[in-house]
């Protein structure tokens, strides 16, 4: 497979799970009443707390699944499940942002609801564990997967300093139907992942 291509489905995944879109309603719910320049500081916050995070997983989550003796086929197979739950109750329950507006108090700050989970989603965490598998990936391959993780985080940041004028064009409607298409594409997403694994078990159990 071209790198191109794989890296072109790896940064389709990564804004599927971190969604930017879906995002906006949180963070106009967090900002609202607030000034244009503590809306700033707060989405700018969020991001790099996400960021934090999910290179957080990105370096060490492969290390917690080799001391658990957790082999990557049985996490592939188990986080494919998980991403295709949550996949499923974007489509089917109530939308992302929905459920954290309704979750958000006045005394959140950008760490909750924003950065997490809104930002940085389970789905998300889980998504770049196996996007960056030390037993299938290079260093100079991983380095290149957060860097479309950091870059998607940095498209994220300007559709929030967008937030306003953006939620004016496609209202809390438009946000709901994205949200719902984006759970479609990583509904695929989960099931691919989920038979990936299996294809793996039977490879090992085939020596």
């Amino acid at each position: 497979m071209a790198i191109s291509t794989t890296l072109l489905q790896e940064f389709i995944t990564l804004w599927v799970v971190i969604d930017p879109i879906g995002t906006l309603p949180v963070f106009l719910a967090v900002t609202f009443g607030a000034s244009a320049a503590t809306s700033r500081k707060v989405a700018v916050r969020a991001v790099l707390i996400a960021f934090a995070v999910l290179l957080t997983f990105v370096v060490f989550g492969q290390l917690v699944l080799d001391a658990l003796g957790l082999g990557l086929p049985s996490f592939q197979i188990a986080g494919g499940l998980v991403l295709l739950l949550f996949a499923l109750s974007m489509i089917f329950g109530t939308s992302k942002p929905e459920t954290e507006v309704a979750e958000w108090d006045h005394h959140a700050s950008a760490v909750y609801p924003l950065a997490m989970p809104s930002i940085a989603s389970p789905g998300a965490m889980l998504a770049v564990v196996v996007l960056t598998d030390n037993d299938r990936f290079s260093i100079a391959h991983q380095a290149m997967t957060a860097g479309l993780m950091a870059v998607v985080l940095a498209i994220t940041l300007v559709i929030l300093l967008l937030a306003a004028p953006i939620h004016r064009m496609i209202g809390a409607t438009g946000a709901s139907i994205v949200s719902r298409v984006m759970g479609m594409i990583l509904a695929a997403v989960a099931v691919d992942a989920i038979l990936k694994g299996f294809v793996v078990l039977g490879v090992i159990a085939a020596f």
